[in-house]
């Protein structure tokens, strides 16, 4: 998530990075259906096809991290994988630093994959498989991927992240307690080439895309990718199928998700076990974005961002219930 200041629409910047690639001018009136979380998000078009302009402030990432994201990517698409494509720069990059009146920037393009995203389907049984089999797929795949020059960070760079930007704030003793008890809870956690690797981190609705022509999941977004237990994305991805569908519904879509993921690859019972954690990382993590966000005030904010605010103080409580409950883990004796 990104500080408040830069969840402004700007058009003018947007188009000054776009400059840095092939576009079709008369496409920038689809600038109007930005968004911006912990990206801005333009859409416009090429030859008559929609892209994406994906740009953040340079002191908001980190460059290392943005091209190790860009090297998965094109492992996964190398290996078949329904990854969303970068397009290449003018400069012949895929990524692209560039200062403007606004600050220093990085940037990158993609190409709009196919279909529609998950949760504006019917969530049927086949969907929901494969849905699941989409992220077994990646796992399989992540566990045999060896980084190059660039890697991403680790839960362990996360959480002390999180110690770092709550340790500024003087009321946050309970979420900072939260931070050194999940390091001492992972810390026992057995790490393997086969249980732990690269995740996507937010495999969630908004970011997998359902093709019915092809019967197939495209996925995008991988900006939030970092070294973890793979079974933290399942319960990424199960929060976000239980959002999405009445709740008499989720045990037997929940079993339809899991025999697709299996048909790809394997979970043990032991590392099910931590998913109690992975939901109070997921909370801990999100609750410091939001305050790092939202800790800027200004006089006279326009009515948008005092209602997000009130979002986000309702989330901040949500994501601070179980700070400094107990945790535990029991490895499989076998």
């Amino acid at each position: 998530m990104l500080k408040l200041k830069y969840l402004f629409n700007n058009t003018d910047l947007a188009e000054m990075l776009l400059s840095n690639w092939e576009y079709d001018p008369k496409s920038l009136d689809l600038f109007q259906y930005y968004r911006i979380s912990s990206n801005a998000v333009y859409p416009f078009q090429f030859e008559s096809k929609t892209e994406l302009l994906r740009f953040a402030p340079a002191s908001e990432k980190e460059s290392e991290h943005l091209l190790a994201e860009l090297d998965f990517i094109g492992y996964l698409r190398a290996n078949r994988y329904n990854a969303l494509e970068p397009v290449i720069s003018k400069k012949g990059t895929e990524l692209v630093e560039a200062k403007t009146p606004w600050g220093a920037y990085y940037a990158t393009v993609f190409k709009r994959v196919s279909g529609i995203p998950m949760n504006d389907t019917d969530f049927s049984d086949s969907i929901v498989r494969r849905h699941g089999q989409a992220l077994g797929k990646l796992h399989q795949l992540s566990s045999r991927y060896e980084s190059g020059k660039y890697k991403r960070w680790a839960y362990t760079d996360a959480l002390q992240w999180v110690q770092n930007t709550l340790a500024t704030f003087p009321l946050e003793a309970a979420a900072l307690a939260e931070v050194r008890l999940l390091q001492d809870y992972f810390s026992s956690i057995p790490v393997t080439s086969d249980n732990y690797g690269l995740i996507h981190y937010d495999f969630e609705y908004d970011n997998v895309f359902y093709d019915e022509e092809n019967d197939s999941c495209h996925v995008i977004d991988f900006d939030d990718a970092m070294y973890h237990w793979y079974v933290m994305d399942i319960v990424q991805a199960l929060d976000s199928l239980q959002d999405c569908i009445p709740a008499e519904q989720y045990e037997h879509k929940k079993r339809h998700f899991m025999d697709g993921y299996l048909t790809e690859y394997e979970i043990s019972d032991d590392m099910q076990s931590i998913m109690p954690a992975c939901k109070r990382f997921a909370a801990l993590y999100g609750y410091a974005r939001l305050v790092r966000s939202s800790a800027e005030q200004w006089e006279n904010e326009p009515e948008w961002l005092q209602q997000l605010r009130e979002r986000w103080a309702a989330g901040l409580q949500k994501d601070a219930l179980a700070f400094g409950t107990k945790l535990s883990f029991i490895p499989d004796p076998s």
